[in-house]
């Protein structure tokens, strides 16, 4: 049984008419088609064919040729970057027409190619001008069509509904100085780029994938589940989920429902531990402290009592403002996740934190929610995340990871969303009645 696609079948379907060149002339012997065709089985170019056929048609080109806007919002990508695709897609031929051949040598470049090819064809992506080198504004208005397709054009409308500092805590990357073009994105810094927002790589390397079915690679927004009278005093607006979701398997970046918000439920560590002990799984904490930095950590295991270290290496540190950048686990400790209850010894700091050691902590919350520490550490290569290591906590928020698919029903908070909810409505009604809108409590 054959599994690839033959030269003899491809000049068979040629001959045939089931594969329409669009400049017959020379494309017969295209050597860069006839491998590009191989790396496919029979039937995959034969749906890549059907796929093809119906984007020609509704371009009204006689089954000819594939136009940019059809192929634009097939693909749903919004903005500069689209016709940049479409460009690439087209070899820079400038007409504006997509024939089969192009199709599938651009298919297979992403579909079937190495990662050191998926890689310089993400790198052009960047390059709108097409002249050699990528500025900052051609990435900064790439940044924006990558948020325009995720997140919604209605979300993303700079100045308006995406602020600005949003879209600048995407960019925040080392230049070089080019003294002809000025400062340019280099291949090594657009690596170190896609390392710290994963979010950006993993949406250019799928950015060819079919709707439907991996083509939501890359742009998953988990849904989030808040009170209706809570959004604007929310830390985790949808580009900073779709950031954050970006390391995350798809399960796993779903759903999220809030468990606790300080402005709501005080800054009160037995209410935190409360509410968030409701929901056996995973977590996102986020601090906004009074520098204006936001930024926080994904626990992947439950905020549980114990005088030790713990957790795993799904685990990781981020930050969202002013940079938005993704720290893994680098391995060369355990030190994840921390979280001491009513210990007496000052050698047991009481708090929630991640990663360094006792008193040199990656991130750190006292026990009394009135402080925080934030330190260079080894556990997740982070830097500080703060603009200094102490910093005093505005806004405390959590976020329960809801997975489905697991057994019956759902695994962690889905099945108690209502309960939260509702915690929510009770402590918000006795703040206002004490007038403790801000109130802080502290065990």
């Amino acid at each position: 049984m054959m599994t690839k696609m033959e030269p003899t079948l491809v000049f068979d379907q040629l001959r045939s008419g089931s594969i329409t060149m669009g400049n017959t002339q020379g494309h017969l012997q295209n050597p860069e088609f006839l491998s590009a065709s191989r790396r496919f089985s029979r039937i995959e170019l034969q749906e890549l064919k059907k796929l093809w056929t119906s984007l020609a048609a509704q371009s009204r080109s006689n089954g000819q040729y594939v136009i940019a806007s059809v192929f634009q919002v097939y693909y749903g990508i919004h903005g500069s970057l689209g016709a940049r695709l479409f460009n690439l897609a087209t070899q820079l031929r400038k007409d504006q027409r997509l024939y089969y051949e192009d199709f599938i040598i651009l298919k297979a470049k992403y579909d079937r190619g190495s990662p050191d090819e998926v890689e310089n064809i993400c790198f052009q992506l960047l390059d709108l001008n097409g002249d050699g080198h990528v500025q900052r504004d051609e990435v900064e208005a790439v940044m924006l069509s990558i948020l325009e397709t995720v997140i919604g054009p209605q979300d993303a409308i700079l100045y308006a509904t995406l602020p600005d500092d949003s879209l600048q805590a995407f960019l925040n990357f080392s230049m070089k100085d080019d003294s002809e073009y000025g400062p340019t994105l280099s291949m090594d810094e657009f690596r170190h780029w896609c390392t710290v927002v994963p979010s950006v790589k993993k949406f250019l390397a799928g950015i060819f994938s079919s709707p439907g079915t991996a083509g939501t690679f890359g742009r998953q927004v988990p849904t989030l589940s808040i009170p209706g009278n809570m959004p604007s005093m929310i830390l985790l607006r949808k580009e900073y989920a779709w950031h954050i979701a970006g390391i995350l398997q798809t399960q796993e970046a779903q759903d999220w429902v809030l468990l606790y918000h300080s402005s709501v439920n005080g800054f009160s560590f037995n209410t935190f531990l409360k509410n968030v002990g409701i929901a056996q799984g995973c977590t996102i904490l986020l601090v906004k402290d009074k520098h204006g930095y936001v930024y926080g950590g994904y626990a992947s295991q439950t905020w549980e009592r114990s005088s030790n270290f713990y957790g795993d290496m799904k685990s990781f540190l981020f930050s969202l403002h002013p940079r938005a950048a993704i720290y893994k686990p680098s391995g060369l400790n355990n030190n994840l996740q921390w979280c001491a209850i009513n210990y007496t010894s000052e050698s047991i700091p009481n708090g929630i934190g991640f990663g360094g050691q006792i008193n040199h902590w990656a991130l750190f919350i006292s026990s009394s929610f009135d402080q925080g520490q934030t330190q260079p550490s080894v556990t997740f290569n982070s830097p500080i995340l703060s603009e200094r290591s102490d910093f005093v906590p505005d806004i405390i928020e959590c976020w329960g990871v809801v997975i489905k698919g697991q057994g019956a029903g759902s695994k962690g908070v889905s099945a108690l969303e209502g309960t939260i909810l509702e915690r929510f409505k009770e402590d918000r009604q006795i703040m206002n009645m004490v007038g403790m809108a801000n109130a802080s409590d502290s065990i």
